[in-house]
């Protein structure tokens, strides 16, 4: 018996992947559609997101806070509410951020003479208005390109795009770790702020004068229809079939399902085999006797008790972040 789930090929090479960035549309939240709580360690919320600042419990994010409709297209966004009016420091840092795997922006030969421009668009709602700020940057801090972008009309949906200049300077990784961040400021102070459209050889999280969300008390901030693609235009947003895009979230996140009986050993295979080898969490699953395992790296699963013990059900995660 095994876990996996065999995925159809059929039609796989018409899957489009001009969006770079995996649950845009903010569509998938494995872990929790309930509300997340932002701390001082990196946070997964919805899929592929995560949530970070420098003092915690500054602001909440939430799949659909505040239930408002979502501009045409689309059914679900990221929602943040700042939860206190916060005074950042120079060294404050809150943010949304994004990890994309550096085998899924191999084609924009960062770091050569033959950088390709990007282009980042979205559609972004908020209680406050000005001028706001963002950065794509590398993996070491020390490739950053910070943006800003102006929210003209409060609590209505606006849709923004920038384009960027492909850096030909910088290391910037093209195997299965960090190939670029895309970070979307909450409040950032100075030390992490720099001059907006060009690019700097640091770490800068946001553009500087950037509208700090977590300054306010009960701030909102929502956004979806996120898009990285090739080009200096951006393009309708991305659709890929739902199942499809949760497939894409499973490399690096997936909860499974054990529902072995009298058996002390599990053996198979993920549902999709994992960026790098994952750490695996048993949930709810009873049995008797002591734990003795743990699990095989990539797309394999092996989890046992001690001989003559045995499994009566429950689940596991694994989790191969960035």
């Amino acid at each position: 018996m095994t876990l996996a789930v065999n995925i159809a090929q059929s039609g796989a090479n018409n899957v489009s992947f001009r969006n770079r960035i995996i649950n845009g549309a903010m569509g998938i939240s494995q872990r929790s559609t309930a509300s997340f709580t932002q701390t001082t360690a990196v946070q997964y919320t919805l899929d592929r997101w995560f949530a970070y600042g420098s003092v915690a419990s500054k602001f909440t994010v939430q799949q659909n806070a505040g239930s408002v409709t979502p501009p045409a297209g689309f059914i679900n966004y990221l929602g943040v509410t700042s939860s206190s009016a916060y005074s950042i420091s120079s060294t404050d840092l809150f943010q949304i951020v994004q990890r994309v795997e550096g085998l899924n922006i191999s084609d924009f030969a960062w770091g050569t003479a033959s950088a390709a421009s990007v282009t980042l668009s979205f559609w972004v709602r908020s209680s406050l208005t000005g001028t706001f700020g963002g950065s794509i940057g590398n993996s070491a801090y020390t490739r950053s390109y910070p943006f800003s972008y102006t929210i003209s009309s409060a609590n209505t949906w606006e849709q923004k795009s920038v384009t960027i200049a492909g850096d030909t300077s910088g290391t910037w990784l093209t195997t299965n770790g960090v190939g670029l961040y895309i970070s979307i400021g909450l409040g950032v102070g100075s030390t992490y702020s720099g001059t907006a459209g060009a690019w700097a050889g640091t770490e800068y999280d946001s553009a500087t004068g950037a509208t700090s969300v977590v300054g306010t008390n009960g701030a909102t901030f929502y956004i979806t229809g996120v898009q990285l693609e090739k080009g200096s235009t951006a393009t309708s947003f991305d659709y890929r079939p739902y199942g499809t895009e949760f497939m894409l979230c499973q490399r690096y996140y997936e909860i499974g399902a054990i529902v072995f009986a009298n058996q002390n050993v599990i053996s198979g295979s993920f549902v999709v085999p994992k960026r790098t080898t994952p750490t695996m969490v048993r949930t709810g699953s009873t049995y008797s006797g002591s734990e003795a395992g743990t699990f095989t790296p990539f797309n394999s699963i092996t989890y046992y008790v001690t001989t003559g013990s045995t499994f009566l059900g429950g689940g596991f995660t694994a989790n191969s972040e960035l």
